[in-house]
């Protein structure tokens, strides 16, 4: 593996608090050295980054990657290969594959099916109860073995609260992070839209923001109970943001992520009946995105996560409300985050902090850092790259995005993981 030295870039690492104009030097698939002018590097294959940011290769704690099951939506091939595209060197693979991955075979097969396609690295989350039914644990420490870095029965929530009690023991027991999705099924009852003026408008069922926040406080006392980690997964709503700030002060030992997609759209987006804009948990109302974005830049909301899920026409070109909930993100969520910089809602340090720094801390991760040392995971960012999204320009074998047609301002252009170029500025600056 050659040397590689970035030359001339704006280094941001939230991990040192460091932002300046450095070089960064790549030996043996760790950062070797970051200094300005870096001179004697002989053999070293120079990239030109001058303009450009670099920071820790982005980490999404929230990816579905379909593999096994449902290879027509994506597989772990395409779902890394669009990881890569957009900024990302490791994700996160949820376990509502088909089989579940609440077993060590499912788990190895991940692992090995990543490796075989030799790019960002995958870390599976294993399930929290057997076919994510709610009923009975899962083998947590055989999960654990064979490469699973948390667990979640996410697209369902736990609802015994019983047996949520139990899960966050165990789990802690063997240093997993479960990761809650947060909804009362009672509550919800499986509605598509948010239960608010815009759903009563035109016409669809909905759910309210109580189906999330009501399980969030359930799980937060169990937390104080049990005293073990806790991840709320794609927080929507203004009232579990409140939940969470108070669990904080409190002392538990809780976080949560935000995807980019509730960040920037509210459920007016639904009134189209665009079936890219049917999500779980549904897009809320502008108080909720405004509490959302003040809570993320406060650092109540610790990770951006994409919650990428593809899924085929056959499941998204329906009406409405029989549609598959979810949409893609991998390719399109750093430029919606550089959006967040733009409009002065968050730093450059605090967008590489939730995409990158705290996720890797949260989940005991390699990488989210570029001190000497550290693995070479890299993301070289334009933040000044125009571009407009377009769906024949997906690596995602699905296409089920809001974003297509919309102009975006800024994304990577070289994805770097253990010191090996997974995408290069040609690949990325097309069109």
């Amino acid at each position: 593996m050659p040397d590689i030295l970035l030359r001339g870039g704006r280094v941001i690492d939230p991990s040192r608090n460091l932002d300046r104009d450095a070089d960064v030097l790549l030996q043996d698939g760790k950062v070797s050295r970051i200094e300005p002018d870096l001179a004697d590097t002989q053999g070293a294959q120079i990239l030109e980054v001058k303009g450009m940011w670099v920071v820790p290769g982005l980490i999404d704690m929230h990816t579905h990657l379909r593999e096994p099951g449902q290879e027509y939506k994506e597989s772990i091939a395409t779902g890394t290969a669009a990881a890569a595209a957009g900024g990302f060197t490791s994700i996160c693979a949820m376990p509502n594959t088909i089989p579940p991955n609440d077993n060590r075979a499912v788990t190895e097969l991940i692992v090995r099916r990543a490796r075989e396609a030799g790019g960002v690295r995958v870390y599976p989350i294993g399930c929290i109860t057997q076919g994510r039914r709610g009923e009975n644990l899962s083998e947590m420490g055989e999960l654990k073995e064979a490469g699973c870095v948390a667990v979640s029965d996410d697209g369902s929530g736990v609802m015994n609260s019983e047996l949520m009690r139990r899960a966050l023991e165990y789990a802690r027991g063997f240093g997993l992070l479960v990761i809650q999705h947060a909804e009362d099924i009672n509550l919800s009852a499986n509605g598509p839209a948010h239960e608010g003026a815009v759903s009563t408008r035109i016409g669809l069922r909905s759910q309210p923001a109580a189906a999330e926040s009501a399980m969030v406080a359930r799980d937060l006392e169990l937390v104080a109970l049990t005293q073990a980690p806790y991840h709320v997964a794609h927080v929507s709503c203004a009232e579990t943001v409140r939940l969470v700030r108070e669990a904080k002060r409190r002392g538990l030992p809780v976080t949560c992520e935000v995807t980019p997609h509730h960040l920037t759209l509210t459920d007016e987006a639904c009134a189209g009946y665009h079936t890219s804009t049917r999500v779980n948990p549904p897009l809320r109302s502008a108080a909720d995105v405004a509490a959302l974005r003040e809570a993320l830049a406060e650092g109540v909301i610790d990770a951006i996560a994409t919650d990428h899920a593809p899924h085929s026409v056959v499941e998204k070109d329906v009406e409405f409300e029989q549609a598959a909930p979810g949409m893609i993100g991998l390719e399109t969520a750093l430029a919606l985050g550089l959006e967040l910089v733009a409009n002065k809602a968050l730093s450059p340090l605090a967008l590489f902090t939730r995409m990158s720094t705290a996720p890797a801390k949260i989940l005991g991760l390699p990488g989210g850092s570029l001190a000497p040392g550290s693995v070479a995971d890299l993301t070289v960012v334009d933040s000044q790259a125009r571009w407009t999204c377009e769906a024949s320009r997906f690596r995602s074998r699905s296409r089920n995005s809001p974003f297509i047609g919309r102009s975006m301002l800024g994304r990577a252009i070289l994805t770097i993981v253990g010191g090996k170029v997974m995408a290069s500025p040609e690949e990325q600056m097309l069109g």
